[in-house]
């Protein structure tokens, strides 16, 4: 009913390009992006390699680094830089997967209460009260202390924890979106349940799910840097900001940078989700577009 033409496609490409938000967010994630696939060719080190000659160095902007370790080294000599790198992987990995798992099971559930009303709409809200009843911090760490330490239990930990974000903000624009007149002219033509859901309330309320995804991203970066900081998610082994920041905490009088640059990491992978999140929903949504 409501099929967007090649035309609108490349009309809302060009805004999207337009946007400070997509291209500073887009930016951001598309050198991360090259930093987790290209690791083993742009990382300077192995990122397990020790040099104890050369440890706790700084970066060389502070005058303490050594040779070759541009943002300096651990307090094994392992290469901070090699490290940031391969971290981006695990980050990444975790920020796209706990995404799309938590999308998938919050915005079905959503679709099918908001657009069907009555008991459905009341067992799924219900379950949804009782869920996020718990602390989802708690909620997370007793998750996690069930299923074991793993990065897959870091993810599913994730998803069943926020799937109820997901459900509950979307449920309330297919409230809405059911009501509109379109969505009642694809009922009478004959449409199906579940191809009205999805030809139709499902396009509308994409851009309130594109902007939950980024913000779930940046979500699940931080829970994953926590569970990793206190050894609940990868291996001590595996590269992982989370693992950085618990390893340089003990030696942060000597050199604050092995803490600091893992932080600054983390900070921008999120800013840069939420920013093409933001732009995205703002060039997509046209309630927004006077805005």
């Amino acid at each position: 009913m409501n099929a967007a033409s090649p035309r609108v496609g490349e009309s809302a490409l060009r805004r999207a390009l337009r946007s400070g938000r997509v291209v500073v967010g887009g930016a951001i994630l598309a050198v991360l992006l090259f930093c987790a696939l290209a690791a083993p060719l742009i990382a300077p080190f192995d990122p397990n390699e020790q040099d104890l000659l050369n440890t706790l160095k700084g970066p060389f902007w502070t005058g303490t680094a050594a040779e070759g370790f541009w943002l300096g080294t651990d307090s094994l000599g392992r290469d901070t830089l090699s490290r940031l790198i391969y971290g981006t992987r695990v980050a990444l990995f975790v920020a796209v997967c706990a995404a799309v798992g938590t999308m998938l099971a919050g915005t079905t559930l959503a679709l099918l209460a908001g657009y069907f009303g009555g008991v459905v709409d009341w067992v799924i809200s219900r379950a949804v009260d009782l869920w996020m009843s718990f602390p989802p911090v708690v909620l997370s760490l007793i998750l996690i202390v069930g299923f074991g330490v793993g990065i897959g239990n870091v993810i599913l930990a994730i998803i069943l924890v926020d799937w109820t974000r997901f459900c509950r903000v979307v449920r309330s624009d297919v409230l809405v979106i059911r009501r509109q007149d379109y969505v009642d002219a694809a009922r009478l033509s004959g449409f199906s349940h579940l191809r009205t859901m999805v030809r139709e309330v499902l396009p509308a309320a994409a851009p309130l799910i594109i902007t939950l995804m980024s913000l779930e991203m940046g979500i699940a970066v931080i829970v994953e840097a926590i569970l990793s900081f206190v050894g609940m998610s990868v291996e001590a082994s595996i590269p992982a900001w989370g693992v950085m920041i618990a390893d340089a905490r003990d030696y942060m009088y000597q050199s604050a940078w092995g803490l600091v640059l893992p932080i600054v990491a983390i900070v921008m992978t999120v800013l840069a989700f939420n920013l093409l999140g933001d732009g995205l929903r703002r060039t997509f949504d046209a309630r927004l577009e006077q805005h």
